[in-house]
């Protein structure tokens, strides 16, 4: 894409690739805390760590690696918990002349004289839901990311650093092309590069860990893969809580509870009590 200013303002998009490609995340944390403080203080924990500060220089990071640059940072953090950040990309950079005057290149200030959302171009966007279960002694923390851009560039790039920046427990990953475009002999292209699966563009370190599926529709650019990690290490998960305290038993009960709230999630039903 090249960028051209023209007497509206506007700018103006030569040779410009129309493909709008997609990446969603939704990724998991799932952590053991034995009674209702724990929980309370868990979710402060995982509210403090991942707040819209943090958040914003994971995006930040992620629209550098795929090659874009940044035009508007809107951030929020939520009250009792969670946080949203929404980035607005563009594939060059854009001089501050052309620049609409509602965008802030990223730079933010105490006060701010607008609310932005940016929905339909290039984006980067994500939002945090701690929340835990009344009666399992189970928190859960949810990460839903998305990466949209146009043009050349690709979310794909940031696959696996978006993996590494989490503690991933289970990851939804949807990615999808859109449109089409054009060469200059006017014959549409609908993909404009070649992929048959998520997991080919995930490092091999990290595949290991999981157990994958895959559920893919070609004829139409969509692509699903679903990951769950695989070794449980009981001391990654206890909160506040000392594994030499615990009874074999008890440990035996909790990793129960860990792998039923794991599979529920990684298949999306709940399992009735036996």
């Amino acid at each position: 894409m090249k960028l051209a200013k023209e007497n509206n303002g506007k700018i103006k998009l030569y040779g410009f690739n129309n493909l709008t490609k997609s990446l969603s995340f939704n990724i998991y944390d799932v952590c053991y805390t034995k009674n209702d403080d724990e929980r309370k203080r868990y979710i402060e924990y995982i509210d403090e760590q991942y707040n819209s500060e943090r958040l914003t220089k994971i995006l930040t990071d992620v629209t550098e690696m795929i090659g874009a640059n940044v035009l508007n940072i809107a951030k929020q953090d939520y009250d009792p918990q969670g946080a949203s950040v929404t980035i607005l990309i563009s594939e060059e950079e854009v001089p501050l002349y052309v620049l609409d005057p509602s965008c802030n290149k990223g730079i933010l200030t105490p006060t701010r004289e607008n609310i932005v959302a940016h929905l339909d171009k290039s984006h980067v966007t994500v939002h945090t839901y701690p929340e835990s279960h009344p009666k399992r002694d189970i928190c859960t923390f949810r990460v839903d990311i998305d990466v949209s851009t146009c043009g050349t560039i690709s979310p794909l790039n940031a696959l696996n650093y978006l993996i590494k920046s989490f503690d991933s427990d289970i990851i939804t990953i949807d990615y999808r092309v859109r449109g089409f475009t054009r060469d200059i002999d006017g014959r549409k292209h609908f993909i404009d590069h070649e992929i048959f699966s998520i997991q080919d563009y995930i490092e091999e370190d990290i595949l290991r860990r999981y157990d994958l599926i895959d559920m893919n529709v070609y004829q139409s650019n969509i692509f699903h893969t679903k990951m769950k990690v695989k070794n449980l290490d009981l001391s990654n998960y206890l909160f506040d809580i000392d594994e030499n305290s615990l009874s074999e038993e008890e440990k035996s009960e909790i990793l129960k509870k860990l792998n039923r709230e794991m599979t529920e999630i990684f298949y999306g039903i709940n399992i009735n009590n036996v």
